[in-house]
């Protein structure tokens, strides 16, 4: 059995790649190799996760204790609101499907291979509303009217994605177990009350005050519609998943018509 160091070294090996003329595969080698050698099971916390052996279609990882699996999406430089992905109908199959895996986003300093930030997505923050069709590919394209798709991640509610890797800092283990712990208690099972309810969330996330009232959130009103355009009852939606957020302990009731954060460290 292999040792296991409990400190997460942030420089990558381009050595490990020194055969692979494509930049998309040298990227994909030496950040699966980082990731298998460093990152811990956010789940369960076994020390180390293992690399799947060959091309798995849904998964890159797996925990060899808890069993579950993780796929790594990175990028060199910043990771910006959304990053690019696969084919869209096989996204939105595989998010919507009972096997999906959890998430890891990484982006790198492309001149040293070094790791800037690092964070954990739990796959039930995955809705169809998180993932974006780009435009078919042009007629004189190869594979023609084939369409991909984007990730946006600044839809998925800060609660989601728990950082392990932030500007070079590495968080505690048991700091990132806890906050998966907590992002798990918003598990919804029906793919369109988890929508809405992320919505919500992300709504009162952005409300800069601790306290905050309906008001406050009916401002949300027209984007709330935007997203959900089959609703036409917006505010008693609204209402509702204030009320799932109280009973999964992310907000309190101060007393009618008015809420206190209770999820902000």
């Amino acid at each position: 059995m292999r040792s296991w160091c409990i400190k997460m070294l942030l420089q990558m090996d381009p050595s490990l790649a020194v055969n692979y003329s494509s930049a998309s595969q040298t990227a994909r080698v030496i950040t699966e190799y980082w990731v298998g050698n460093n990152m811990f099971c956010p789940r369960c916390g076994c020390l180390h996760i293992e690399h799947f052996e060959n091309n798995k279609p849904v998964a890159d990882f797996y925990c060899p204790f808890c069993k579950n699996q993780f796929e790594l999406k990175s990028k060199g430089g910043v990771l910006q609101d959304k990053i690019n992905d696969g084919a869209y109908s096989t996204m939105i199959e595989r998010i919507t499907s009972m096997n999906n895996p959890d998430f890891f986003f990484m982006s790198y300093n492309k001149q040293n291979w070094s790791v800037q930030d690092f964070f954990f997505v739990p796959k039930h923050f995955f809705t169809p509303e998180i993932i974006e069709a780009r435009k078919p590919l042009a007629l004189t394209a190869r594979r023609v009217g084939w369409v991909g798709c984007n990730i946006l991640l600044n839809r998925i509610p800060s609660t989601g994605r728990v950082p392990i890797i932030e500007k070079g800092i590495v968080s505690d283990r048991k700091t990132v177990l806890s906050k998966v712990e907590k992002a798990e208690k918003l598990y919804v099972n029906n793919m369109n009350t988890r929508g809405w309810l992320f919505d919500v969330l992300s709504c009162v996330e952005r409300i800069p005050t601790s306290n905050f009232n309906l008001a406050q959130m009916y401002a949300f009103e027209d984007e709330l519609s935007v997203k959900h355009p089959e609703n036409n009852n917006v505010r008693p939606k609204i209402r509702q998943q204030l009320q799932l957020l109280r009973d999964r302990g992310f907000i309190e009731f101060v007393k009618p018509g008015e809420y206190k954060k209770v999820f902000f460290e």
